[in-house]
């Protein structure tokens, strides 16, 4: 599958989708679909439907964010410096389709590599389990728990 931003994918968006995937928003903590979301899938790009994390690296950091333990596919996300805000930082993008995805922080669950990528659910597409073969996803149905 060939994956990447094309101008009728962003047209697509919401305006909040389009504010944090194009302009490098954030969204409100705690506001985000996929927050307290916990079905088994993966979640893709919005704009590019790159694989990007899947549920099985989920967990509930509390942050306000879906927070993950690593991505899917690690060429599938590129990661940036970010000086913005008076603090540094490392932006998390999609590397194909260069949506604004989040940031990664060192405070992850130390069993798991100990990374937490705090991500913005606007930039996000879920791909429950039993679609995921019908979508173009079944190659990654191994990485995806239950």
């Amino acid at each position: 599958m060939t994956y990447g931003k094309t101008r009728e994918a962003v047209e697509r968006l919401t305006t909040e989708q389009f504010r944090v995937t194009q302009e490098n928003g954030t969204e409100r903590p705690f506001t985000g679909e996929y927050d307290e979301h916990f079905e088994p899938g993966i979640y893709v790009d919005i704009v590019s439907g790159e694989p990007l994390f899947s549920s099985a690296a989920k967990y509930n950091s509390g942050c306000g964010w879906p927070a993950f333990t690593k991505p899917i596919v690690t060429d599938n996300v590129a990661e940036l410096r970010d000086d913005s805000h008076g603090m540094t930082r490392i932006e998390v993008r999609s590397s194909h389709g260069d949506s604004h995805l989040g940031h990664v922080f060192p405070d992850g669950p130390a069993e798991s590599g100990g990374l937490r990528y705090c991500i913005n659910s606007a930039s996000l597409r879920f791909v429950p389990k039993q679609d995921m073969e019908a979508q173009g996803y079944g190659s990654y149905l191994d990485q995806v728990e239950g």
